[in-house]
């Protein structure tokens, strides 16, 4: 993998540990390691397989497809496993998972783009 793809994968990975730990946090669950590991491992696992299903490796800062892939893949992939071990998943928090994981996956990518399309047209 080129340095670029390691970097955003390992951005997309301290995403959802951000997005874990301020779970945990804001239900007063304790921050440990270990607690935030329960709660990240299975959309851990959602993220990387998306970036296997859109092949991140290729496009790593791109909104799409490998942003949309890695969040979808994420939320779904991550309340299939949470389902699967007996984790809540009630609805509301599948909203709130895809909307802060939506903020946090898409959102570096976004204003990444951004910042290129700004120092492109200053270069110009």
């Amino acid at each position: 993998m080129r340095r670029a793809s390691l970097l955003a994968l390992l951005a997309d990975l301290v995403a959802v540990v951000v997005f874990c730990t301020i779970g945990r946090r804001s239900h007063a669950e304790g921050i440990t390691v270990a607690g935030v590991a329960e709660t990240a491992w299975p959309f851990l696992v959602g993220t990387l397989a998306g970036w296997l299903v859109s092949r991140g490796w290729q496009r790593p800062t791109s909104l799409a497809p490998t942003g949309i892939a890695v969040w979808i893949s994420t939320v779904v992939v991550g309340m299939l496993l949470r389902k699967l071990t007996s984790a809540g998943v009630a609805g509301s928090f599948i909203v709130v998972a895809s909307l802060v994981t939506a903020v946090l996956l898409l959102g570096w990518r976004a204003a990444l783009a951004g910042l290129r399309r700004r120092n492109h047209v200053q270069s110009s």
